[in-house]
């Protein structure tokens, strides 16, 4: 057993309150730690100490946060086995899965170490008479972010690189569920030369996110998880006065053309449905099949496929798909399933009869699960599963797949798969979702790109990291100034112009 605190002002906090949280094992279901969860005093201590904290850092020149954040991503490599044992322990999914969660993650800090290039601003010089006029960008002060269980190191390093290189300081509340990742990333900080204060970790529930919503001291929150709760974050943080972003659920489709590679689409639905056990919002949920031809031949490469899936405790070698998250959650996708089956969907693969492995059998196991016949009433449809199930719905047209997913209340992510030029072209020009792949099963922007979807999938103007991040942890000042010369004469009361 092991306890996690807080980490405020370089160093471990233990939890006022006396209030604290199990850490589950999800391959076992037994508990294997402890997390204190934040009072009140707590969020106010954090943000006092980074409030401190950002007198200085502000100030601080650009290279010397960038050379902090050089270190800090060589630590994080030196420690990769660490972050990536605590994610497959407290999350469940396989090493090599939080292998390449890590891999996206650091790609967010390397780019953050560019940031001198990315605030440059804009100047305009004799816009007037002895008059230049420039921009600069400068950081909001204290921000937090609040991010998820399905990805407890990723997510936050999308947020928390960009943010300090742009001069801010910083409050996580990560899940509480899968807590250990951000205590290691604070000490990493902590090692990589980051003042006291700049960084700090709050553990802690609904307590701890309304205290965070509603404290003047905090300037802007970011968010990832489920939409009823993104939509609470951010008219709650909004109506507090803060710059918000928060992104929510999905249910991203694919649509496979009659034309399209079916080998190549069946091995990038394997991967993107089954893959984290479905814990991904980026996951591929819905296989929109144009023609019962397509439909039959992929729903049985797949299924060829699916039920050869290795699933596992992610720490033993060579299983491919680990645990869900909760009990409650397991329930929930098994749920789920069975109701599609009432609906009328067909269950091609069920996972809900998977048996955990020897040893296992407590744990939160729902193996691959593929569901035909699948219409768009169906919650199995409407609904973000966020589990390893694939729904497939068959269509007549490539215009009956594309109203598919433009009806659809989510437009996180999507794809095609084709060789047909043209049709591609009209997909990705048309489609109202925020991020689109042409034969590629997970768009997930690089960094130097952003990352966030469209419609009830996200709330704000600013979608995550690259360009729209480094606008979402700043605010633009224009200063237009003019030095006395010996030319200047006099007076004058008009509205000032370009003259």
């Amino acid at each position: 057993m092991y306890k996690i605190d807080h980490y405020i002002g370089g160093k471990n906090v233990a939890a006022t309150g006396g209030r604290s949280a199990p850490i589950y094992d999800p391959s076992t279901g037994q508990v294997q730690g402890e997390v204190g969860l934040a009072s009140t005093d707590d969020v106010d201590t954090a943000v006092e100490t980074a409030a401190k904290a950002f007198e200085s850092w502000s100030d601080t020149g650009l290279m010397k946060r960038v050379s902090i954040m050089f270190k800090f991503r060589e630590l994080l490599e030196q420690n990769r086995d660490e972050l990536c044992e605590h994610i497959v322990k407290e999350h469940g999914k396989v090493w090599d899965d939080a292998m390449g969660e890590l891999t996206r993650g650091f790609e967010i800090v390397e780019n953050a170490c560019g940031i001198p290039e990315m605030l440059k601003g804009e100047f305009s010089e004799q816009v007037g008479s002895g008059i230049d006029v420039y921009n600069t960008r400068q950081a909001l002060g204290v921000v937090c972010s609040i991010t998820p269980f399905n990805f407890p190191a990723m997510v936050p390093l999308w947020t928390i690189p960009l943010a300090i290189a742009c001069g801010n300081t910083f409050i996580l509340k990560p899940s509480e569920r899968d807590p250990s990742c951000a205590n290691v990333m604070a000490r990493l900080f902590s090692e990589a030369g980051l003042p006291d204060g700049v960084f700090n970790v709050v553990h802690g529930d609904k307590v701890a996110v309304d205290h965070i919503l509603k404290h003047n001291g905090i300037e802007a929150v970011s968010f990832v998880g489920s939409t009823p709760v993104a939509e609470y974050i951010y008219h709650t943080g909004t109506a507090n006065n803060k710059r918000v972003q928060a992104l929510g659920g999905a249910k991203n489709h694919a649509i496979i053309m009659p034309d399209a590679d079916i080998d190549q689409a069946v091995d990038a639905m394997i991967g993107a449905a089954f893959g984290s056990a479905g814990e991904r919002c980026m996951a591929l949920s819905v296989a929109v099949a144009v023609g019962d031809n397509v439909a039959d031949e992929m729903i049985t490469k797949i299924k060829d496929q699916a039920e050869n899936i290795k699933v596992g405790c992610g720490m033993s070698a060579g299983n491919e798909m680990g645990p869900l998250i909760t009990k409650e959650h397991c329930a929930r996708v098994k749920g789920l399933i069975s109701e599609g089956e009432k609906d009328g969907a067909k269950v091609v693969l069920d996972g809900r009869t998977f048996e955990g492995p020897d040893g296992k059998e407590d744990g939160y196991f729902c193996g691959p699960t593929i569901l035909d016949n699948v219409t768009k009433d169906m919650s199995v449809y409407k609904e973000e599963i966020f589990g390893p199930v694939l729904v497939v719905v068959r269509v007549n047209s490539y215009g009956d797949a594309v109203k598919l997913v433009q009806d659809h209340e989510y437009g996180n992510g999507t794809c095609i798969f084709t060789r047909e030029g043209d049709i591609a072209r009209n997909f990705t020009r048309k489609i109202k979702v925020g991020m689109v792949g042409v034969n590629v099963p997970l768009p997930v922007p690089l960094a130097f790109h952003s990352f966030g979807g469209w419609k009830r999938s996200i709330f704000g103007d600013h979608h995550m990291y690259g360009p729209e991040g480094v606008r979402f942890w700043t605010k633009i000042k224009t200063v237009t100034s003019r030095w006395p010369t010996s030319i200047m004469s006099g007076a004058n009361l008009s509205f000032p112009s370009s003259d």
